[in-house]
């Protein structure tokens, strides 16, 4: 825990909801859902974990839909800063792990430049529980002994492209988040740094909810595959050979 030193300061506790699942929660992330008095939430986080506040809980939705009346991030950063000030405990509530693609270091430094108190609660990451759900193992020692996170999404005030000719002649599984936009240029860029066009790839949207679906295909056909599916986000994407696998280890229910 860190941040100021007034008594009268309330808490942030920035807490990961999982991916998509509610029952997907943390213990500690249920224990505190319960005592907050200010839950500002992810628009994609399942609405069945507010069932476990408290009656007169106030409760603000926040980023990842383009919806006037979701919170903008300079919006949220602020409304945090301000709820602990006025000495209410405050959860912001985000899907999978806060510091994994979440912005939760972004929100943890606004908290600490503010003398706020705060809390990191990590959670279950899309990045290895989607997968999962889908029959994928992210890691497999007959397979690979990599594991490489990355996002298709950049930063627009700084952006930080991600340098595809290290993942191209690559064995590492690697798990993309936000995507689906990119994904036609994800592949092409793979492909033209020497990844194999036969290498598994597959796409996962609304993983471990019962809206889940996965597509599998080569990765020179994957993007036209995800599109005439007509898979939209949230998705994470997957690209290894451990993708091969789902044949034999798929388990969950997808309609």
């Amino acid at each position: 825990m860190s941040g100021g030193d007034g008594s009268n300061v309330g808490t942030v506790y920035l807490v990961g909801a999982g991916p998509g699942d509610p029952r997907l929660l943390t213990l500690r992330g249920l224990e505190l859902l319960r005592g907050a008095d200010t839950v500002v939430f992810d628009a994609l986080v399942d609405r069945a974990l507010l069932e476990h506040c408290r009656p007169g809980v106030r409760l603000f939705v926040a980023g990842q839909r383009d919806d006037p009346h979701v919170l903008a991030q300079d919006a949220i950063n602020r409304l945090i800063v301000e709820e602990a000030r006025a000495g209410r405990t405050v959860v912001r509530l985000k899907g999978g792990d806060p510091f994994v693609f979440g912005r939760g270091g972004e929100e943890a430094e606004v908290l600490a430049a503010a003398g706020v108190r705060y809390e990191i609660v990590p959670g279950v990451s899309a990045g290895t529980a989607v997968p999962a759900c889908a029959g994928i193992p992210a890691t497999h020692r007959g397979y690979t002994s990599e594991l490489v996170f990355l996002t298709g999404q950049q930063c627009e005030s700084k952006p930080t492209p991600v340098n595809w000719s290290l993942y191209g002649p690559s064995s590492a599984t690697l798990v993309i988040f936000m995507g689906i936009a990119s994904l036609a240029d994800v592949a092409g860029s793979l492909l033209a740094h020497g990844r194999s066009p036969s290498c598994p790839a597959a796409v996962i949207e609304n993983g471990s909810t019962t809206a889940q679906r996965t597509i599998t295909a080569p990765l020179s056909r994957i993007a036209d595959e995800a599109a005439t599916a007509g898979i939209q986000a949230p998705a994470i994407v997957v690209i290894g050979e451990v993708v091969g696998l789902r044949d034999r280890l798929k388990w969950f229910p997808e309609g």
